[in-house]
Parts: structure tokens; C-alpha cells; sequence
């Protein structure tokens, strides 16, 4: 799909991050933007800060683990623009959980469930039927992880199986559209090839009371930045990919209407070989030994 200036692009997960750096780019090509995020604030300032470089902009606060949310939102998308051609549902939380899986919290798992895995099932659910009835164009990027669709990371397993989720949803989506001989395309989308900058590590700053852990964490990091600091100290030296180069991957990919967004990696390569050798040869998965859990 060719991105044209005046085409509508949505993105939710839009006030910081991956996602904010994509609005930017799809308003660099001239398309309008909607934004969606769960934190006002943050969103005013990034809408603000986009529609003072001229591009039209559409920001609402939404949480993606509610229906009715993200229904309003494509509601609002149309009402403003008539039409919408890029959906991305971007928007992601880390669970907090900690421990062995059968010591996790019931909790961690509903939150990153309702925010990574339902969010883009609402996504796709409510503005796919409206993008297909327009017979234009489109495209539908979910965002993924490594940490999930390449190999597992067993010491974030509540992240890894939604994103690993993501991937399968997306896998479907893209077949149920070329079934249906839709204008439509989708990608997956696994953000790399090194760590990122982003609120992820924060999550816990919008956790819902619904959600609300019932034990103090034990992690005695709060922030990406604390992390980052006592891996510094410890000699370690920890390489990130700036987020503008995701967003410029993606659109590209789109662009290409590639359906894997997989940035170059040797490492991230040998996770996929190794996971694939495990499965072809029906041996055990010796490629997850290499985590540390304690």
C-alpha cells in the first residue's frame, strides 16, 4: 500500500514511544493522524506538539482492554476524517510479574491480556469492517516482540505468550483478508533489533485498579532508566534502536506490504533457527537454557 498524503492513520499507544514516533512519521508523508492512549496528559502534549508541525490531528484517550473504548474511537476516526487507511494497534503493557509462572499473580495475566491481546482484537474488530465496506486501500500493523514471536523469554513469560498471541492473531488476519480478496494488508511487527526507549518498563504507572496487584513487586527496579544504570555499572553496555528507525521500518514495510516487520539480526536469526531445529527435530527446547531465572 502507497501512503499518500490525506489518507487517515491510527495508532493506539500514540502518546510516547513506538507509537508516537510512527504518528510522526505517517504526518511527515501527509497523512492525518489519530492518536489513542490510556495517559490524557502525555497525549495532549503529543498532539500539541504534532498539529504545531501542521499536521491534522484527532487525539482521544482510550483504553484498548475495553470494547466500548475502542469502538469510540473509530467512531471519532470517522466522524472527523470519513475514512481510516493505516491501523496500528500498537499499544502494549509489561505484566510485573515475577517469579515462576505458578507463583504469578492472576492479575498480571488478565491486565496483559486485556491490554495486548484483546486491545488488538478490538482493533482489528472494530475498524477492519469499516476499512473493507470502503473498498480502499489499507493496512493493519500489530505490534509485536521478539520476546515472544521469535523465541520465548521464559523470564517475561505473561509478555512473551501475548506477544506471542499477537503474532497468531495476525497470521489469521492476514489470511482471512486474502480470502476475502481485500485491498486490505497486515503485518506483524517485532520492534528491534536492540532494546528500545519506552514507557514500557513503566507500565505500572497506568495499571488499572481492576487490576491492581495484590503483593508489593520485588524488582528493585521502577524505570528503564534504573535498569539501565546498574547493568552500566556492572560493566554491562546496552545497545538501543531509536524509535524513529521502527517507525521509518514500518513504514516502509507497509509500503512493500510486507507482512513480517523484522528488523536484520544474526541473533535474532539463531533464536529462529534454533526454535525451528527444536521443533523439526522433535528434540527439546535446550535454546530456552540459556536464560537465567533465578
Amino acid at each position: 500500500m502507497r501512503l499518500r498524503a490525506g489518507q487517515v492513520a491510527v495508532v493506539t499507544g500514540a502518546a510516547s514511544g513506538i507509537g508516537l514516533a510512527m504518528a510522526r512519521r505517517f504526518a511527515a508523508d501527509g497523512l492525518r493522524v489519530v492518536l489513542g492512549d490510556v495517559e490524557e496528559e502525555p497525549l495532549r502534549a503529543a498532539a500539541d506538539g504534532l498539529a504545531a508541525e501542521g499536521a491534522e490531528v484527532l487525539a482521544r484517550t482510550v483504553d484498548v482492554g475495553v470494547r466500548e473504548e475502542v469502538a469510540a474511537l473509530a467512531d471519532a476516526a470517522y466522524d472527523a476524517f470519513g475514512a481510516v487507511h493505516v491501523l496500528c494497534n500498537n499499544a502494549g503493557v509489561g505484566s510485573g510479574a515475577e517469579g515462576r509462572m505458578w507463583e504469578h499473580e492472576p492479575n498480571d495475566w488478565k491486565w496483559a491480556f486485556a491490554v495486548n491481546v484483546w486491545g488488538v482484537f478490538h482493533g482489528v474488530q472494530c475498524f477492519v469492517p469499516r476499512m473493507l465496506a470502503a473498498g480502499e486501500p489499507g493496512h493493519v500493523v500489530n505490534t509485536s516482540s521478539t520476546d515472544g514471536g521469535i523465541a520465548p523469554l521464559p523470564t517475561a513469560s505473561v509478555y512473551a505468550v501475548t506477544k506471542a498471541a499477537v503474532v497468531t492473531m495476525t497470521e489469521s488476519l492476514y489470511a482471512h483478508l486474502r480470502a476475502e480478496g481485500a485491498p486490505v494488508g497486515a503485518s506483524v511487527l517485532f520492534p528491534g533489533p536492540h532494546m528500545l526507549r519506552t514507557g514500557l518498563w513503566e507500565s505500572h504507572r497506568n495499571r488499572p485498579e481492576r487490576y491492581a496487584k495484590q503483593r508489593p513487586r520485588r524488582t528493585p527496579y521502577r524505570s528503564l532508566g534504573q535498569w539501565e544504570a546498574a547493568m552500566k555499572e556492572a560493566g554491562h553496555e546496552i545497545a538501543f534502536t531509536p524509535v524513529e528507525q521502527v517507525a521509518d521500518f514500518v513504514a516502509d514495510g507497509i509500503a512493500a506490504d510486507r507482512f513480517w516487520l523484522l528488523p536484520d539480526s544474526e541473533h535474532s536469526d539463531r533464536q529462529i533457527r534454533a526454535r525451528s531445529r527444536s521443533m523439526l527435530d522433535r528434540t527439546n527446547p535446550d535454546y530456552l537454557e540459556r536464560f537465567v531465572l533465578d
